[in-house]
């Protein structure tokens, strides 16, 4: 199986100091499903960063789709992003938008008629529960429910890599098992998921997912 992130001897430093992440090497096989723990501190931002194009490493190589993203020009980056739904802890919307106008926003980008936007993004506002939001601007929300919004937005382009970094973290369990199964949903339609999270719980609730633990910016994978 190929793998849509590849890491080759990778390593990340901020300014002169030791490196933040160091010899970092693994795979992510597209349509393959990961969590990413470690202890705090241990650079689980850092290397989603890189996953996300935020950063570009210090050293090695980052691959994603296939190519070196860390060699391409900056050009080229907003087009390998757009393949990349990404759920960040602080949520991350734009304030001066809606709800139902941050869920919209990547599929405005994309270029979608307005008449095809609406009804997907009123599912997905039913799906997290907030369709009575849709007009709310994000400061009138809640933590939990710009989560939910920061999700739908995510997923909203059915993007073929999903990073989600403590996607639960403000939720109620019955949201976070949603958001579970909907990362479920879209994992079996091939997309790859890497969660980072540091709920036991929700590991529990996976298994059998491959684990990547950072432990003082190096790697180690369990089955």
């Amino acid at each position: 199986m190929a793998g849509i992130v590849q890491f080759d001897n990778v390593g990340l430093r901020y300014g002169t100091g030791a490196e933040t992440l160091a010899g970092l090497s693994f795979t992510l096989p597209t349509g393959s499903f990961h969590f990413l723990t470690g202890a705090s501190g241990a650079g689980k931002t850092s290397l989603i960063n890189l996953i996300t194009l935020a950063r570009r490493p210090s050293r090695g190589i980052v691959s994603l789709f296939g190519a070196d993203a860390a060699g391409l020009p900056r050009r080229h980056l907003p087009a390998l992003r757009r393949r990349i739904g990404v759920v960040h802890q602080d949520s991350r919307l734009v304030p001066s938008l809606s709800a139902y106008d941050n869920v919209a926003l990547p599929l405005r980008i994309a270029g979608m008629a307005e008449d095809e936007i609406g009804p997907r993004v009123d599912q997905l506002l039913d799906w997290v529960g907030l369709r009575n939001r849709a007009r709310a601007r994000p400061a009138t929300l809640s933590g939990g429910e710009q989560q939910r919004i920061a999700i739908a937005r995510a997923v909203i382009t059915h993007p073929e890599l999903i990073v989600a970094d403590e996607p639960t973290g403000n939720v109620d369990p019955d949201m976070a098992a949603r958001v579970l199964h909907l990362l479920e949903t879209m994992n079996r339609q091939g997309t790859t998921v890497l969660i980072a999270t540091h709920d036991v719980h929700l590991l529990q609730q996976r298994p059998h997912a491959s684990v990547l633990r950072l432990v003082k910016g190096r790697i180690e994978q369990e089955p």
